[in-house]
């Protein structure tokens, strides 16, 4: 049985899905910093981490709104995997002591508990993705 739609959207869905990326990393960054100024310890810092990857996530949908979660997922949590394992040198930490920008982006330490927290946030974003991505499919119908 087909359903009919009633009518079609005036908005084309790049700029749509642009438009719900940009607002998921500006609702991801508040939350960060809602966690930030909450909590302390392990816990927010994890948080943290998590919403990192998430908000890469977020940021790569925003430049490619037609990338499959899994993809977008797995290039957020390589992203993530990356700066982490660069802070085993020593320009993440200098760029660091110079930069609040490159601080926040870079961090400065190596914390191997990290990579897991970041798996986390990539499996967090690639689930809403999947989401939001079936529910638009199913609105189609």
């Amino acid at each position: 049985m087909k359903v009919k739609q009633s009518g079609h959207s005036s908005i084309p869905p790049a700029v749509a899905v642009r438009a719900a990326a940009l607002a998921a990393a500006a609702l991801t960054v508040a939350a960060g910093l809602g966690v930030r100024a909450v909590g302390d310890g392990a816990a927010a810092k994890y948080a943290g981490d998590a919403l990192y990857t998430v908000l890469i996530h977020t940021l790569v949908v925003l430049l490619l709104p037609r990338v499959r979660p899994l993809t977008a997922a797995g290039a957020a949590l390589a992203v993530s995997w990356a700066v982490e394992l660069a802070q085993l040198t020593d320009l993440p930490a200098e760029l660091s002591r110079r930069s609040t920008a490159a601080r926040l982006v870079l961090g400065s330490t190596f914390n191997a508990p990290d990579l897991l927290w970041y798996a986390v946030g990539a499996a967090l974003a690639w689930a809403l993705h999947t989401g939001l991505v079936s529910r638009r499919s199913s609105v189609r119908l």
